[in-house]
């Protein structure tokens, strides 16, 4: 009498269970195919979190916007000085990251980590001197436009990267998302066209396009080991890091590469202040970024930022009185709607906390998983417990493991 209660209550409890997967899962119409959610309401879509993402996405495209106008001011300046500028930022986020991990103790003190992980960010930071140092000199052999197109890259790159090494999941929005920020880059370039203002060299075409390439590579492999960084460790750490070996590795750069023209630079106070005004920007851009990268992704920050030469046509239409063309604005708006597109629906990536291993292990062996096959199937997943099941179901390989899960528990149970 007992065992068959107890019977009827697991059968009633793996029935709930049943219901909720299904209750879960999106309709199956062309909407949910693309965006995954049974109904997506206007107030779903513009959320306070959404427009505070656009926001900050449009504050890094403004410093970096200030980088691109103090680096036009130095070089009509006949300043060509890449490494320094760069050496600049980094002793910056030495003095103030790297300094505060010094008095830290423990696992997160500097010295655990350099014991550890020294080679690490060795490399991270090596890849991101070069690509900044690479993407510089690309405007001595090409033009602006192919360095507006070809710099593009970089997202199409950091997908791929993050789909492999970061398990990031996308749907097919992310995909239409990515295709009209593109259109809005082309818009712009088109501007620029009908402005004349194709300016840059074209000395050698071919070397200065695979400089771009290589520096979109580069940024791609940087941005996607400081989405790791701040979303598993800490930014404080990844900055610290930064600044240590990127002060060494830009130094010693520009000690083997810029001796002669930092010795020839006629320095007065507007070159000191012009200087210090784009080490600020780096260092703004470089704090702020992994604020952002951690509520988005590393693709979701490179799209906002492709906002950031609109920003830098609108100041030099000011300073340096380029023309301007209405296909700037088109193309403003026509690259934010991607942005907000992107941002709409969550891209998936698994919990890195281990769960999904020891979850499987113990479906595998049948140990407690009566207690809550619920759970041990989302375990399994890799998904984190505060994701809802509304955001989990999303993923075809999540909706058959969770089924799978279900069924096997049943399995085991009836073999008790």
């Amino acid at each position: 009498m007992v065992g068959s209660r107890r019977a009827r209550q697991e059968q009633q409890r793996y029935g709930l269970t049943v219901k909720v997967l299904f209750s879960c899962l999106p309709s199956t119409g062309l909407g949910a195919f693309i965006c995954g959610p049974k109904k997506l309401k206007l107030k779903d879509v513009f959320t306070w979190r959404l427009l505070k993402t656009v926001a900050l996405g449009q504050v890094l495209s403004v410093l970096v916007c200030g980088t691109a106008v103090t680096s036009q001011y130095l070089e009509k300046a006949q300043v060509d000085t890449p490494m320094l500028q760069s050496f600049l930022h980094y002793a910056l986020l030495l003095l103030t990251y790297t300094t505060a991990l010094v008095f830290r103790k423990g696992e997160e003190s500097i010295f655990q980590i350099l014991k550890s992980k020294w080679w690490k960010y060795l490399l991270m930071a090596l890849t991101d001197v070069e690509a900044n140092y690479t993407v510089v000199k690309a405007y001595q052999f090409t033009t602006l436009t192919s360095i507006q197109l070809l710099d593009c890259f970089v997202i199409p790159v950091l997908m791929v990267l993050s789909w492999f090494f970061l398990k990031t999941r996308y749907r097919l929005v992310h995909f239409i998302a990515v295709g009209v920020c593109l259109l809005g880059v082309v818009a712009m370039v088109g501007a620029d066209l009908l402005a004349g203002r194709d300016q840059g060299s074209n000395s050698n075409l071919l070397l200065g396009d695979c400089l771009v390439l290589i520096s979109a590579a580069l940024y791609a492999v940087s941005n996607v080991c400081q989405e790791y960084t701040v979303k598993n460790l800490s930014r404080a750490e990844f900055l610290g890091m930064m600044g240590l070996f990127g002060t060494l590795i830009s130094g010693v750069q520009m000690a083997i590469l810029e001796i002669k023209p930092i010795m020839a630079i006629s320095w007065d106070w507007k070159i000191c202040l012009l200087f210090v005004a784009f080490m600020l920007c780096m260092y703004g851009l470089y704090s702020f970024m992994p604020v952002v990268m951690k509520m988005t992704s590393a693709t979701a920050v490179n799209l906002s930022l492709l906002t950031a030469d609109l920003f830098s046509l609108l100041c030099g239409i000011f300073l340096f009185q380029f023309k301007f063309s209405p296909l700037y604005i088109v193309s403003f708006v026509v690259i934010t709607v991607g942005f907000i597109m992107f941002n709409v629906v969550p891209t998936y990536t698994p919990d890195p906390s281990g769960n999904g291993k020891n979850a499987l292990f113990c479906l595998t062996l049948g140990k407690k998983l009566s207690e809550s096959p619920f759970k041990c199937a989302v375990d399994a997943c890799g998904l984190s417990r505060q994701q809802r099941p509304s955001l989990i179901l999303r993923d075809f390989s999540a909706l058959f493991c969770l089924i799978w899960c279900w069924w096997a528990s049943q399995q085991l149970n009836l073999g008790h």
